[in-house]
Formats: structure tokens, sequence, C-alpha cells
């Protein structure tokens, strides 16, 4: 999901909100050109700042422009270990300059658990049939 950056944190905040996500990218154009991110964190952090007049500025007034990207090809692995040294929760799939996807560590720690789950499921089997077979 993408929101411009002339959008004011209020329509953001409703977009998190109504959609359950915690970030949105930010573009002119609907993903075709990445300009920021924005977060729930984001807005936090203004909101302590400086109040509730943070959420009628725009977006571009608390985005961060330099955003951290992923390519469909990256490993689990890859993306975690950007999440965890640059300390973000969002990382937007690019390809050939435009928006594809926006992975969040939800989604790597989800993924991380079915990977244990069917590891698990493996050895499970691998002992029932070895036990039977003695």
């Amino acid at each position: 999901m993408t929101i411009r950056p002339d959008a004011t944190v209020r329509d953001m905040v409703r977009v998190l909100e109504e959609n359950r996500i915690g970030a949105l990218v930010v573009s002119e154009d609907e993903g075709k050109t990445l300009v920021g991110i924005i977060s729930e964190r984001d807005v936090v952090r203004e909101l302590n700042r400086v109040g509730g007049s943070v959420l009628d500025e725009p977006v571009r007034n608390l985005m961060t422009t330099d955003v951290y990207t992923c390519v469909p090809e990256d490993e689990l692995e890859t993306l975690a270990h950007t999440m965890t040294e640059k300390r973000v929760r969002h990382l937007p799939v690019v390809v050939d300059g435009e928006l594809q996807a926006l992975v969040s560590i939800g989604d790597v720690v989800k993924h991380r658990i079915d990977e244990l789950q069917a590891e698990r499921d493996q050895l499970v089997d691998y002992v029932h049939t070895s036990y039977r077979s003695t």
C-alpha cells in the first residue's frame, strides 16, 4: 500500500487502522517511484514531540526518505539481518525501480516459524517411521 506525500498524517493513520498494518510506502505515483516510508512509530514519535497537531501535517514532514529496500531474490536470512542491523520493521520489495510489495518483520518471523514447523514435522515423521521399522 502507498500514500502520497501530501496526504495528511490523519489520512495515513486511518489507512493503517483500516488495513491493520504498521507502515505505508510513500509514493507520488502509486508505487512507481518510492519517495519514502512512514510508520506508526514515526507518528508516535512526532505526537510525543509536538502533540495532536501532527495529524494535520503532510506525510512528507514525518516520512523517512532513506529507505532500505530488497528484491524478490533476497533470502529470508538476508532480510532478517537487514531488518535487525538497520533497525527497520518494513522493507519495500522493488523491481526495476517499482514497488512490488512490502515485507514486514512479522512476515519474516511467520515464514521462519513455518520453516521450523516443517522441519519439526519431518523429524517427528522420521522418528516414527524409524521406530516402526525396528
